[in-house]
């Protein structure tokens, strides 16, 4: 009698092929935050993660591409394919008709993202002087940051609520500046601002620079 076949279950095997993803993920997240990049090794990862370094190459190609990874899981607060412009807070901040509570949506929404990703934004934007790999990541950053803040100009901008004359050229510049993590390492790492305290200073300003007085 012929063995009976068991069936292929692709679901399950694209299902671990996640969790050893996410594991390997964290495992970078915690040994870069707490060694620094150069310091930490593929190999450490592995160990870390349980897997092999092989397979951490397979899957992420290098180290610099393991930074990014964990980037965009921390700034989407999890491994789900959805970008954070199709996220349900921001569409609602979208939706929402008062452009202030738009922006100050917009910037509670952000807070919990610098606070997710201020380490491995800051380990990507030093490191790319030391090692090269950085360059071109933190290079990524930078586009993908300014591609969401024109998105988000145009949205403000077609509302017809902010101040006279602003083009959605600069409406993304004075975005792309007041957000970067660089004014949230000063005021809440460096200075121990809350992220209350922070929340309400950023609004304002926005507020301030993008709406009529």
């Amino acid at each position: 009698m012929a063995p009976v076949k068991r069936p292929y279950d692709a679901t399950s095997r694209r299902e671990r092929a996640l969790l050893r993803r996410a594991a390997v993920i964290e495992a970078a997240a915690q040994l870069f935050e707490r060694d620094g990049f150069r310091t930490t090794t593929i190999a450490a990862v592995a160990d870390r993660a349980g897997v092999s370094a092989e397979s951490i190459y397979k899957n992420f190609g290098s180290k610099a591409a393991l930074a990014k990874a964990v980037f965009d899981v921390r700034v989407a607060g999890d491994s789900d394919e959805v970008p954070v412009a199709q996220r349900p807070a921001i569409q609602a901040m979208r939706a929402e008709p008062d452009v202030r509570r738009k922006i100050a949506m917009f910037v509670e929404g952000l807070a919990e993202r610098q606070a997710q990703t201020a380490a491995v934004q800051i380990l990507i934007r030093d490191g790319r002087h030391v090692d090269d790999s950085l360059v071109p990541v933190w290079e990524a950053l930078n586009v993908e940051a300014l591609t969401g803040m024109t998105m988000l100009a145009q949205h403000l901008v077609e509302t017809g609520r902010l101040r006279q004359g602003l083009d959605v050229d600069e409406v993304r510049d004075v975005l792309w500046t007041y957000l970067a993590i660089d004014g949230y390492e000063r005021l809440v790492l460096l200075r121990q601002w809350t992220s209350e305290r922070y929340v309400r200073w950023l609004t304002a300003a926005l507020t301030d620079a993008l709406c009529p007085r």
